[in-house]
């Protein structure tokens, strides 16, 4: 299977062999016009030396745009430009009569479409439409004059640009989301691979040794209970899903509340993805860390610890609850008083800057309670 790299890479080699194949038949085509009208012209020979110009000109470019990963903007705009110098052209080429009265062609004719298609390609819809406004512009300008035919070659010009540019913009997001899947299978797969080797090897040691150190006592009892922390911690990183961002910036919650999971503090999250700005879920999962963290500080050596994370469509909310001693009625405005802002402060700081809010339930024996309200498309973190 091709590496997301490579997906995205080939996403628009399609289109380019395409704008490539275009601009070769509509060459024949302009050739084959010269070809018809080669008696007529002001000057044969310019017309044939600006058709020998063009078939150099989409060689280069079909070489170009096929073996470059990346096409360049300046590189595009120089083709743009090299064909509306070729447009120009036809002012020598055909007489007065053969532009305004007999509506003879131009020189290039329809092989300046191909660049309308490179520029779509390029930079989606933007791009065409803006270089099939500049080719009409260029037609309007050689030709002298507005009428009917040239107003539809105008809209033809304009709305290709356009259509090809939304088939460019499709095939590149569809690659994206084609090599996200990619990734998130191959990160599936390790984490399933890993979790197996985990499980036969490091989970069973650390298991035997709690097991072993409960029935012993004394200080292989606190080994053990050591052991027993980190087999939950562990078994809590391995089920977690892998750290895994959308297209647009967002990132799923879960697995970065899940991964702080242990035998003391409980996590329970929604059995679908929790989508949040990737900087905003950054930001929850530290606030909760750092919640768990004064718990383990300051709310008593037996305290537990319940973090539930809810999706409500419109905003995430975040619960941190503790059963241990509580915080003492003005305690925390004492400390802010006294220039410590602690973790309180910093916890309503950051949410703040999330553009949510942050609550606090507290009592002497009564435990600790932080809810933390996270609007879905927060301000930007970043």
């Amino acid at each position: 299977m091709s590496s997301p790299r490579a997906v995205r890479k080939d996403a628009l080699k399609p289109l380019w062999r395409a704008a490539a194949l275009l601009r070769g038949i509509t060459w024949l085509f302009a050739a084959g016009v010269v070809l018809a009208h080669a008696g007529e012209y002001a000057s044969t020979v310019l017309a044939w030396v600006t058709i020998g110009a063009m078939a150099c000109w989409t060689v280069a470019t079909s070489v170009y745009y096929l073996r470059r990963s990346k096409v360049a903007l300046w590189f595009t705009l120089l083709d743009l430009g090299v064909c509306c110098g070729v447009m120009c052209m036809s002012r020598l080429v055909l007489t007065h009569d053969q532009l305004t009265v007999q509506v003879v062609p131009l020189v290039p004719t329809v092989w300046v479409t191909a660049v309308v298609a490179v520029g779509a390609v390029r930079s989606g819809m933007v791009g065409g439409t803006v270089f099939g406004t500049v080719i009409s512009a260029f037609n309007y300008g050689v030709r002298g004059y507005f009428d009917t035919d040239l107003t539809r070659d105008f809209v033809l010009l304009v709305g290709v640009g356009f259509v090809v540019g939304l088939a460019s913009t499709t095939s590149k997001q569809s690659a994206e989301r084609l090599a996200m899947a990619m990734r998130a299978e191959a990160a599936t797969a390790e984490r399933e691979r890993l979790a197996r080797t985990i499980h036969d090897s490091v989970l069973q040691v650390l298991a035997r040794v709690r097991k072993r150190g409960r029935e012993l006592g004394g200080e292989a009892a606190e080994l053990a209970e050591l052991a027993g922390t980190q087999e939950v911690a562990l078994r809590a990183l391995v089920a977690a899903a892998p750290l895994e961002s959308t297209a647009n910036g967002q990132a799923d919650l879960r697995p970065r509340i899940q991964v702080l999971a242990t035998d003391r503090y409980q996590v329970a999250v929604p059995a679908t993805p929790v989508l949040v700005p990737e900087c905003a879920a950054a930001e929850l999962a530290y606030l909760v860390r750092e919640a768990l963290e004064n718990v383990d500080r300051h709310a008593g050596d037996e305290a537990r610890a319940w973090v539930l994370v809810e999706d409500l469509g419109d905003e995430v909310v975040v619960s941190v609850r503790d059963d241990g001693v509580g915080i003492a009625a003005g305690r925390l405005d004492d400390a802010e008083a006294q220039g410590r802002l602690g973790v309180a402060r910093s916890i309503r700081g950051r949410v703040a800057e999330l553009g949510g809010t942050a609550t606090l339930e507290t009592g002497p024996g009564q435990g600790t309670e932080w809810e933390v309200r996270v609007p879905m498309r927060g301000r930007n973190c970043g």
